[in-house]
């Protein structure tokens, strides 16, 4: 949640950026009129108590001293302040789930860094990297060139090979979900373990619960927003997380850290779990749009300080891990009116799909600032005493559905097999995927 404090004092700052986040000014001065009544209802209901709890001293006063009528005359006095406390107390409460429906939608107040524009053609390509020229820059790169056996899209190679089953994936669960066979499924474990042995010399390994409350949810701004996109147990009133982020966030809630541990940095593996509500008509073939998928996410808890150089330590873990694997990507710097509720600044990263000659994101990484630490209550004490909250980044490194499709294409050769990157040879075991016998066997339904 945004810090009131800021919109109080200067609510003009705040419509103005918030505007850049396509959030109406209508909005934001609804929430300062809400919030300004419920601290005036506030001070009103402790004034109301104070003079009740006089009274109350006083009555016994008065009795002790023998001045009956005068002590009944403050005992009905307290007793109708009393009401009136509850009163206030009641339009309190009122006022609070007025107020804080509006404060956990409210998007955070965008960097100042973050380019301003309104949705995602306003975002700013960084640079891009491909294996042959490395890095450059959006107004110098071009596109490797890919053969004709590169651009088979993903499925059908994945098909012929017997490592991904669409069909079976659909019988058993529906659309928008996978089935890794034999070397498929050994390449998203291989995949997982590079990925966590990279990065886990710096972050501590975390398996969190793959079930989480709904509070978990409320701290990073998953909720209420985004309760159509949730996966819900009702009967337990529990979600299935869409990223490790979730839990991962909710660590350290309620909790006050020493200053001295900071930063906290975190990676897991996770399963990640999405309904897509918002998926109607994009491409959901393959691996592109998915329910459930594999990702392996870090997290950190950083003093304000620190909180950009976590930023780029993450996005350039992410980078690493694509360099590694030989594919060519883009970084994006996301405008304001494309940012997610939570983030102030967010770079995304899109590998290039021959075989749908689409760009794929496979990876944001967002500093949140103190937004989620708001809504977690995670705080620190600094070496002044003072106690403040948390910044909380938080990035993909990475998310194995895209990459994968991505590798399945650039890695193809002309009979149909696939090369893998030479970082996966310690995990995999060989360097080539080809057709698996035992898996490949088309589905057949019975009459």
């Amino acid at each position: 949640m945004i810090d009131l404090r800021i919109l109080r004092d200067n609510p003009e700052h705040v419509v103005r950026l918030l505007g850049t986040r396509n959030v109406p000014a209508d909005e934001v001065a609804e929430l300062l009129r809400l919030d300004t009544e419920l601290r005036q209802a506030l001070a009103d209901r402790d004034q109301v108590r104070a003079s009740v709890n006089q009274l109350s001293r006083s009555v016994g006063e008065l009795r002790r001293t023998g001045q009956i009528e005068e002590a009944n005359r403050a005992q009905l006095e307290s007793r109708s302040l009393g009401e009136r406390a509850k009163e206030l107390e009641a339009r309190a409460q009122l006022l609070t789930e007025a107020r804080d429906a509006i404060w956990l939608v409210t998007p955070n107040l965008p960097s100042k860094e973050a380019p301003i524009g309104e949705d995602e053609r306003d975002n700013r390509i960084v640079r891009y990297w491909s294996p042959s020229d490395g890095h450059r820059d959006a107004d110098a790169f071009e596109l490797p060139a890919f053969e004709e056996y590169q651009r088979v899209p993903h499925w059908e190679t994945g098909a012929d090979l017997g490592i991904l089953d669409f069909e079976r994936a659909r019988k058993i669960s529906g659309s928008m979900f996978s089935l890794f066979r034999g070397p498929g499924a050994r390449l998203l474990r291989s995949l997982t373990s590079l990925a966590l042995d990279m990065h886990t010399e710096s972050f501590e390994e975390i398996r969190p619960p793959t079930l989480v409350k709904r509070e978990t949810m409320q701290a990073t701004g998953h909720l209420p927003k985004f309760v159509d996109e949730a996966y819900a147990i009702e009967r337990d009133d529990l979600y299935l997380i869409p990223t490790a982020e979730v839990p991962l966030t909710s660590l350290g809630r309620n909790e006050i850290l020493d200053e001295a541990e900071l930063p906290l940095r975190f990676a897991a593996y996770t399963p990640c779990f999405r309904r897509e509500a918002g998926a109607a008509g994009r491409d959901t073939r393959g691996l592109l749009r998915l329910h459930e998928f594999d990702k392996v996410e870090l997290l950190a808890y950083c003093m304000p300080s620190q909180g950009y150089d976590l930023l780029f330590e993450v996005l350039r873990r992410a980078e690493l891990l694509l360099q590694g694997l030989g594919l060519t990507y883009r970084v994006l710097d996301l405008c304001t009116g494309d940012l997610g509720q939570s983030s102030a600044r967010t770079f995304d990263l899109e590998v290039y799909s021959p075989g749908t000659d689409k760009w794929l994101e496979v990876s944001s990484v967002s500093l949140f600032t103190d937004y989620q630490a708001r809504r977690a209550n995670i705080r620190y004490r600094a070496s002044t005493g003072d106690v403040n909250y948390v910044y909380t980044v938080n990035g993909s490194a990475l998310a194995w559905g895209r990459v994968v499709a991505a590798m399945l294409e650039v890695g193809r050769q002309p009979d149909g097999s696939v090369v893998l990157a030479e970082v996966l040879a310690p995990y995999f075991g060989r360097p080539t995927i080809t057709k698996s016998v035992k898996s490949s066997a088309p589905i057949s339904e019975e009459a």
